[in-house]
C-alpha cells in the first residue's frame, strides 16, 4: 500500500458523517480506499440517554506503514483514540479537535458500552490521488 502525496491530489472532498453506535466495540466504522487519504478535522460523540452514562471506544486499525523523512519503530496494529472513556448522560465530548490522518487500509473502528446511547460524528476531508 502507498502512502498517497497529498501535494498532488486531484480532488478534496469535505464530508461528515454520523453514527448510532452498537454495543460492538470492534464495528467498522471506515475503511480508506486505496489512493485516498482521510484528513480528520473533528470528532464528537453525543450521549442520548438522559438518565445513565455510556463508554466509548474509538481506534484505528492501521496498516503499518513508513513514510518518507521518518522512520518509524514497529507500529501497533490497534491505535485507540479513545478506550472506555465515559461520556455522562445528556452531554457531548469532542474526542479529537486536531487533525487525524488516515492513510489507504486504515478502518477506523469503535462502539459504546450500551447500544444506541452514543452519537458519533465526524468531520473529515477525503483527498485523492488517484
Amino acid at each position: 500500500m502507498a502512502n498517497p502525496n497529498i501535494v498532488n491530489v486531484s480532488d478534496i472532498r469535505g464530508e461528515s458523517v454520523g453514527w448510532n453506535l452498537t454495543a460492538t466495540t470492534t464495528t467498522t466504522l471506515m475503511t480508506v480506499s486505496a489512493d485516498k487519504v482521510i484528513k480528520i478535522n473533528r470528532i464528537t460523540v453525543a450521549n442520548v440517554d438522559g438518565t445513565n452514562a455510556a463508554d466509548v471506544t474509538l481506534f484505528i486499525d492501521t496498516s503499518v506503514q513508513t513514510s518518507s523523512g521518518a522512520t518509524v519503530a514497529s507500529g501497533a496494529a490497534d491505535v485507540y483514540l479513545a478506550k472506555t472513556v465515559s461520556v455522562p448522560a445528556d452531554a457531548t465530548l469532542v474526542l479529537a479537535d486536531t487533525p487525524i490522518y488516515l492513510r489507504e487500509g486504515d478502518i477506523l473502528k469503535g462502539g459504546a458500552s450500551a447500544a444506541s446511547d452514543l452519537d458519533l460524528f465526524i468531520s473529515y476531508e477525503v483527498l485523492d490521488d488517484a
